[in-house]
């Protein structure tokens, strides 16, 4: 299937684009509509926030791990089996986690419903891939990292504010009767997922050459290295900033919650028009700038400024993330070859290693004080936007001396170019 076959109309790849993305939009709510409980959930439990703040890593490693399996299946079986299982697991696992009695308990829920969940969104990039060419995905991209700041902002933001009225109990059962009700509505797209599967399917030593080639060319190994550090910096800030709400400004779960609110936001509102501008302007352009847009929402937040601010802050970090995985995920759609399960598999694996890496390595530095595990991480983003510039000066728009003019430079350096 390719973006120009006639078993699929233009209409129809934008109906199933906007479908992949409600299903995006509810896996990225459960996901972070946790953390500004976890004040919340320590007291319910009679656990510390550091303890509580483990059932975070407890999904996202798990979830990043089973990436890099079900990139593969797929390949091999096609995208709407292992799709449509794993939004069914998704939905029946989130709605169990209600089941809880403890924070161990809870934690071994987070890390079953993660393997089973982690299919979706994967092999949701995986197909924009197949259906858009290199040159047009930024809006595609856009739609899906959209709904992965919608469902950042909606679930930071609603998860606080109705627990206390539906308990989180109530939350883990409403996320999982949507996670249903997406599959229902992708039900009647089957079809032009079932022929999706690349055939690739060979064995072990198949399986560890295709890595080897992802990550061997100074263009694969830059753009993964990146998400992994930028990905640990966003998740290492954004897990805690309840606690830090709490501690700072007295705040409450509905208050932590309004104050979230700014958090994926402009992704869900200019998601598209971010893609348009790395399609048109080079991701480029735009990598060294959003990371440095992450730097200065984090340095913000060492300041003791009202509370206003700080909200703002929070708004700016995002548009930092938004203006950067999006991205990534664009250099990686040309990466793949005849494996692009493979190739998104890996960068939804490094996304989310790094997610829970970074929650652990800020929850530690945390022992110390905000202050320093905020400098630390403003300071390794600082310095990522500056090396980017550098690196990635080559991701330019996809023109045909453009084209040219990458090849040469890919020629020189051993790289690949879509």
């Amino acid at each position: 299937m390719t973006p120009t076959s006639p078993d699929i109309s233009d209409a129809q790849r934008e109906r199933l684009l906007r479908v992949l993305s409600a299903a995006t939009f509810v896996i990225f709510f459960q996901a972070f509509m946790v953390a500004p409980i976890i004040p919340t959930l320590a007291t319910a439990f009679g656990v510390s926030p550091q303890d509580a703040g483990l059932i975070v890593p407890a999904y996202l490693v798990p979830y990043g791990v089973a990436t890099l399996v079900y990139g593969l299946l797929a390949d091999r079986y096609g995208l709407w089996r292992i799709m449509a299982g794993s939004l069914l697991a998704f939905a029946i696992l989130t709605a169990l986690t209600a089941t809880a009695r403890s924070v161990g308990e809870l934690a071994l829920w987070r890390v079953v419903t993660a393997l089973g969940a982690a299919g979706v969104v994967p092999l949701a990039l995986t197909l924009v891939a197949k259906l858009f060419p290199y040159e047009l995905r930024g809006r595609p991209l856009g739609w899906l990292f959209g709904a992965m700041a919608g469902g950042m902002a909606f679930g930071s933001t609603f998860g606080a504010v109705l627990e206390p009225y539906i308990s989180w109990q109530g939350l883990f059962l409403a996320v999982g009767l949507a996670g249903l009700s997406v599959l229902l509505v992708l039900l009647p797209h089957r079809q032009l997922l079932s022929g999706a599967a690349s055939g690739a399917g060979e064995g072990l030593g198949a399986l560890l050459r295709g890595y080897g080639t992802l990550l061997g060319t100074a263009r694969g190994a830059r753009t993964y290295s990146f998400v992994l550090v930028n990905s640990m910096f966003h998740s290492g800030v954004f897990t805690w900033l309840g606690l830090y709400f709490e501690q700072h400004y007295g705040l409450g779960p509905v208050g932590i919650g309004l104050a979230l609110l700014g958090y994926g936001v402009p992704g869900f509102l200019f998601g598209p028009v971010i893609g348009r501008m790395a399609d048109q302007h080079g991701r480029g352009r735009l990598l060294p700038f959003g990371l440095a847009l992450g730097a200065i929402g984090a340095a913000a937040l060492i300041l003791d400024v009202p509370l206003l601010v700080a909200a703002v802050a929070v708004t700016v970090l995002s548009l930092g993330y938004d203006t950067t995985q999006p991205l990534f995920a664009g250099i990686v759609t040309a990466l793949g070859g005849p494996r692009p399960g493979q190739a998104m598999g890996l960068n939804v694996f490094t996304l989310f290693l790094g997610f829970g890496l970074g929650s652990l390595v800020f929850g530690e530095v945390l022992r110390v004080g905000f202050g320093t595990a905020l400098t630390l991480f403003a300071a390794t983003e600082f310095v990522l936007a500056l090396v980017a510039i550098r690196l990635f000066h080559a991701e330019r728009p996809s023109t045909p001396n453009s084209n040219q003019s990458r090849g040469n430079h890919a020629a020189l350096h051993g790289e690949q170019v879509p």
